[in-house]
């Protein structure tokens, strides 16, 4: 049972930190998706 908290722990702690680090690094989808012609409201 250990283990698998253990485990549940981590992909948390990994998902937030990837979600906060490719949003600050410029990776968001709305940042990927849209070029010059594209206007974001």
């Amino acid at each position: 049972m250990k283990p698998m908290l253990t485990g549940f722990a981590a992909i948390i702690v990994i998902s937030v930190v990837a979600w906060y680090g490719l949003g600050q690094a410029g990776f968001s989808s709305s940042d990927v998706h849209s070029g010059p012609n594209v206007r974001i409201d």
